[in-house]
């Protein structure tokens, strides 16, 4: 009976030991202050191009009023870079883009 827990004990440690480092790998990081031109994806997964087409990502809006520029989620560009950011997916980002996450920005008052 210990034989058998000992086994198990063994199988299952080695499992977690497995799943702690594939789970402790950092992802390779995507910065936006080598990008120039807004609409340029290089660099992006085929996995990140999808997700922002999931969310309905179009390089201009649709609607008037309802661009990235003002919208919650949109990481405007900094001295660094050049083009905006998105806290849902990676890579460049049009002021005057949209998605279907659009979320009116709220201003601190």
């Amino acid at each position: 009976m210990n034989r058998r827990k000992s086994i198990k004990n063994i199988l299952a440690s080695t499992g977690v030991v497995f799943f702690l480092s594939k789970c402790g790998k950092p992802q390779e990081e995507y910065k936006l202050e080598n990008i120039d031109n807004c609409s340029d994806l290089t660099g992006l997964s085929e996995e990140d191009i999808a997700k922002r087409k999931s969310l309905g990502y179009e390089e201009k809006s649709p609607l008037e009023d309802d661009k990235c520029d003002n919208c919650q989620l949109y990481l405007p560009p900094t001295e660094k870079r050049k083009c905006g950011g998105c806290q849902l997916f990676k890579g460049p980002v049009n002021a005057d883009a949209y998605c279907t996450y659009w979320a009116p920005r709220v201003e601190n008052v």
